[in-house]
């Protein structure tokens, strides 16, 4: 027999970090029941670093979290943007000294989110395979599925639940936003990112020659702009660097939900060649020391006016895909998920209310950012404009800064 619970029953499609924090997010209200369903079997520690502001880490520290997220990231007090050249030389264009980030690894933090959940509620290996609502109804209807354990391919357990409120954390390539939007595509950037990290152990020469070439390297986040080429670079505690190249191309041939390309041993000796007539020689070595760099194509989309559609809301990637040069995918889904639960904390029984208030708070500033995340790209890129940075006047170097990001408009 089941008992009566005044909560209401929410469905999160995405068991990511966008996911796993609306999860904390929505728990810490008190009258939220929580089911989460991940279609992956397990999440890997793969993934690589990324840098958090201060309204993403007050939000994960407000889920009780302060010491685990001490104990994962170190400081990223400084963003620095140089010109470089292949001969060593270098030009410092723009500096920021208050940029009061943190740097951590996407799976360590994705780890302590999902470590200080109630297990019960996450359910990998389960895709959903539709969401319905009923004209006037106040319940969605949740289908998925599952193979149970050792069972045939074909042999898969099927789902079906009502709840109150879907959160679709199902990330850029969401089957729950295509739903809504059956003709959106889309954007690809024009460019592929390798990336890397590697640890002092396993380079220890090369590690060496890029903490002396790049002095603030464990407090600093660098962006060394070559020609027609940008590449990141800062430290990830445990002695890890972490490094991007951005390459423009043409885009690549991709197939399922995975925007990430494993290079074979021929694309990565090319990768290597080229670094050394692109970058510093430190940099160059630091790439050519890392043993499994992979290549992440960079996409976006335009930005929403509208993310929930009944009892159905977009969070995350799933609402605002984003390219990474202002650092802010991750930064976006642990602040909707901080929004949403503040909302849902402030109208426990008006989920309507709850949404069109989440909206207001998150869609026009998600807009900005996605929007200045893609200038910024182009500009170090110079997709649009060829830039001879050693050459660049103070207004340009100037605009090159994250902290252009709260007045940028498009």
């Amino acid at each position: 027999m089941m008992i009566e619970s005044e909560n209401i029953d929410v469905f999160i499609i995405g068991g990511s970090i966008g996911g796993l924090a609306c999860a904390h997010a929505l728990l810490k209200t008190g009258s939220c029941n929580i089911t989460v369903f991940e279609r992956a079997k397990a999440i890997s520690a793969a993934g690589a670093g990324l840098g958090l502001g201060d309204e993403a880490l007050e939000v994960v520290r407000s889920f009780g979290l302060a010491k685990e997220l001490d104990s994962i990231t170190q400081p990223l007090y400084v963003e620095i943007n140089r010109a470089v050249a292949p001969d060593g030389h270098v030009r410092q264009v723009y500096e920021d000294r208050i940029y009061n980030h943190r740097s951590l690894h996407w799976s360590d933090l994705h780890k302590v989110l999902l470590n200080a959940l109630p297990q019960d509620i996450i359910h990998f290996g389960t895709t959903v395979t539709g969401v319905e609502q009923a004209s006037g109804s106040k319940r969605t209807v949740v289908r998925a599925q599952s193979k149970r354990e050792g069972a045939d391919a074909d042999d898969m357990h099927h789902i079906s639940v009502e709840c109150d409120l879907v959160i679709a954390a199902d990330g850029s390539m969401s089957d729950t936003r295509r739903r809504f939007k059956p003709d959106e595509s889309r954007r690809y950037s024009g460019y592929c990112a390798w990336r890397g990290v590697v640890t002092d152990k396993e380079a220890r020469e090369a590690a060496q020659a890029a903490r002396e070439a790049y002095p603030e390297l464990g407090s600093a986040l660098y962006f060394d702009l070559a020609q027609d080429s940008h590449a990141v670079l800062y430290e990830l505690p445990g002695q890890r660097l972490n490094w991007l190249w951005y390459i423009n191309q043409p885009e690549p041939n991709l197939t399922g939900h995975s925007v990430t390309v494993k290079a074979d041993d021929q694309r990565i000796k090319d990768m290597r060649e080229r670094a050394a007539r692109t970058f510093t020689p430190e940099l160059a070595a630091l790439m050519q020391a890392t043993e499994a760099p992979f290549i992440n194509a960079i996409y976006d989309r335009e930005p929403l006016e509208l993310w929930a559609y009944g009892r159905i809301v977009l969070v995350g990637e799933a609402a605002h895909p984003t390219t990474p040069h202002a650092l802010r995918s991750t930064n976006m889904a642990i602040c909707d998920a901080g929004a949403l639960g503040r909302s849902l904390a402030e109208h426990p029984r008006d989920i309507p209310a709850a949404l069109r208030k989440f909206q207001e708070q998150r869609i026009a500033c998600t807009a900005r950012e996605v929007l200045f995340s893609r200038h910024l790209g182009r500009l170090k890129q110079s997709l649009d404009t060829k830039h001879d940075w050693f050459a660049a006047d103070k207004k340009l170097c100037e605009s090159l800064g994250q902290a252009n990001m709260a007045d940028f408009s498009n």
